[in-house]
């Protein structure tokens, strides 16, 4: 592995620093190079160079907004025996304790970055940063993205969609029910959706969603700090509704009331909200039966009873 880093970094130095990190899907250490101090993460199964070149495109999208920081990223490397690598910049960091307000803020501005392009170019007329090379970043006004992203390890579906309660029923929850189907034909999950399908457009009355850079799996063992103040990784991105993003924030703690005030004194909860927090959890928590098996199918199918109620 560390010659073929050597070759694609193009560096004579390699040298392991000690730091390792990694979580459920990925094993990640840093090296020093000659080009500075580097993180990589190598994953073996076959899906890694999708998994990876998703990342990949989220941190891109998400460094180009200039409102987060997030590691900059460098390479997506195929290494020998199979494996794929991911280098990306090392960061110090430490876990996440003084800029909890200022991550909320900080992710409210992310969220707010697209529809602040769209106002911008509707003041100036849409003649805007056209013909300005690639780092403009362009105002979005559909639900996906341009490429494959993957929560967890499991692809998710990013084509482009003008309606979001389309999007994130067809794109969203029904690729996991039809691997629930796949794998263990569970009829009480098939008959819970389709009741709910009917019901989720209500949830949505009189809503204008305008599509907002999402981090997309914005759970406490993504984000961190250091001096400067927060750092979020691991993402897989996609324009959707704001809102999505506080759904698995919320599953599994690690995030202190002053982030949610500081984050709703930017974008205040809209009517309905709890109840929107519920259905976006269902993705997650079938997310997480897909992956680690049946202990989330409970929580799955409370959700839906309780949303067809």
């Amino acid at each position: 592995m560390e010659d073929a880093l050597k070759r694609a970094l193009g560096t004579a130095v390699l040298r392991p620093t000690g730091h390792t990190g990694g979580g459920c899907i990925s094993q990640g250490r840093s090296y020093d190079t000659d080009h500075g101090r580097v993180f990589v993460k190598s994953n073996s199964r076959s899906e890694a160079r999708r998994m990876f070149e998703g990342e990949m495109a989220s941190l891109e999208a998400i460094l180009k907004t200039q409102t987060i920081k997030v590691p900059k990223p460098l390479k997506v490397i195929d290494l020998p025996g199979g494996s794929t690598a991911f280098v990306m910049e090392h960061l110090e960091m430490r876990g996440l304790n003084r800029h909890s307000a200022l991550l909320g803020t900080q992710l409210a501005d992310l969220h707010l970055h697209n529809q602040q392009l769209g106002e911008k170019l509707k003041k100036e007329g849409s003649t805007v940063g056209k013909g300005q090379g690639q780092t403009e970043v362009q105002f979005v006004d559909q639900f996906g993205f341009h490429t494959v992203t993957c929560c967890g390890y499991l692809p998710q579906v990013n084509d482009w969609q003008s309606d979001w309660v389309t999007f994130f029923a067809r794109q969203r929850i029904q690729p996991q029910m039809d691997m629930v189907e796949k794998k263990s034909g569970d009829r009480e999950a098939r008959e819970l959706w389709a009741q709910l399908q009917l019901k989720i457009p209500s949830l949505f009355c009189d809503m204008e969603i305008v599509p907002a850079l999402l981090h997309g799996d914005l759970w406490g063992g993504n984000v961190a700090e250091d001096d400067s103040g927060p750092i979020i990784f691991d993402p897989a991105s996609f324009y959707g509704h704001s809102e999505y993003e506080l759904a698995i924030a919320g599953m599994f703690g690690g995030f202190s009331s002053s982030f949610y005030s500081a984050y709703h004194s930017k974008i205040p909860k809209a009517a309905g909200f709890e109840k929107r927090l519920k259905l976006y959890q269902l993705f997650h928590y079938m997310n997480h039966w897909n992956h680690f098996g049946s202990g989330y199918r409970g929580s799955s199918l409370n959700i839906m009873r309780n949303l067809v109620k």
